[in-house]
């Protein structure tokens, strides 16, 4: 059937492959960032008080405070070359390094789920290049409602409001995946041999999350467990040399523990001189971990009385890091390609 006169060609037969973090602001300025904070917790998946009660703190106290701190935090970590934020320059190339992996009819676009390039934009960038089908990818190795959920959620949003709606595929939780253990065996040997060091502990500290989450049903610190587990067997180490830790802390109600911070202190005063700190659920570096691990945590054991500190990186751009994303991705697309 003839499309009616003035309407525009429509193009299908593309796959899109979406890549999602959760994202930063425009710039280490204040104005950016409480921008950046008002849509990131106004998201009721992150802060899951009610908003008639949590907006006026938000809006009144949070929004006046942090901004002016969580700038001058970004500007310690800030891509002044590219203009970006580590994340979200690491999260792009990702990108980039993925388009032609799969064939030239998947198409590779990154998104952020707070702040740019946001999730609608990149969504309508696929559907304008001919994607009728799209899979999802939150590079977040473990699930949680605040992170997974949410970008879940946002994606589903944007489709509401589409007439003709692409096939959709999203990405599991990979925090099992042999191939994700796998990667972070090799990256963790290979940052431990550029050490002039050898660490006493290898401390694997995750994001944290509020204890009600847990008791809620939320599966996170049970998958932050097992990846913990499974990389100290494929690492040959025991849980006392390879302990794990929950970090970013917000607010006063209690959260996952032990705490990241006070623990690295405690092995300080307990004698631990040499400390390694991988963040095994994180894709990429970004403020917690270049700025939280690898500046306040590292001074905390060090005024402590430790002599050696090392935060080593995520898996990033790096070859054990792209070869698992090809690897996780292109079961994903499965059916999808050829």
């Amino acid at each position: 059937m003839a499309l009616p006169v003035g309407h525009p060609p429509v193009h299908t037969g593309n796959v899109g492959l979406l890549l999602v973090n959760l994202g930063s602001p425009d710039a280490p300025e204040p104005r950016a960032v409480r921008r950046y904070l008002d849509q990131f917790l106004s998201d009721p998946r992150v802060v899951e008080i009610p908003p008639l009660l949590w907006q006026p703190i938000l809006k009144g106290v949070v929004l006046n405070v942090r901004p002016a701190k969580s700038a001058a935090k970004y500007a310690l970590i800030w891509d002044r070359e590219t203009n970006e934020s580590p994340l979200r320059r690491i999260t792009r190339e990702q990108a980039e390094l993925l388009q032609g992996a799969f064939g030239r009819q998947v198409i590779v676009r990154h998104a952020m789920r707070y702040g740019n390039p946001s999730m609608q934009s990149a969504v309508e960038a696929l559907r304008a290049a001919g994607c009728d089908r799209i899979c999802v990818a939150p590079l977040y190795p473990q699930y949680s409602g605040a992170t997974t959920g949410s970008a879940l959620d946002e994606l589903f949003r944007i489709l509401k409001g589409q007439r003709w709606q692409p096939a959709i595929r999203t990405l599991p939780p990979y925090h099992d995946h042999p191939a994700h253990i796998a990667a972070l065996k090799a990256s963790l040997e290979q940052s431990l041999s550029a050490l002039d060091f050898e660490p006493e502990r290898i401390l694997l500290s995750f994001h944290g999350m509020p204890r009600r989450t847990l008791d809620l049903g939320d599966p996170y610190h049970c998958q932050c467990r097992k990846t913990a587990r499974l990389l100290r067997e494929a690492m040959g180490r025991s849980e006392a040399e390879m302990p794990i830790a929950f970090q970013s802390r917000f607010g006063k109600a209690e959260w996952l523990q032990p705490y990241t911070q006070p623990m690295a202190e405690e092995m300080a005063r307990q004698g631990v001189k040499r400390l390694a700190v991988l963040t095994p659920g994180f894709s990429a570096d970004c403020i917690e971990t270049l700025e939280e691990i690898a500046m306040e945590v590292r001074d905390a054991f060090l005024t402590a009385g430790g002599n050696h500190f090392a935060a080593l990186p995520c898996l990033n751009l790096s070859q054990p890091g792209m070869e698992m994303l090809r690897n996780i991705l292109g079961e994903a697309l499965s059916g999808w390609i050829a």
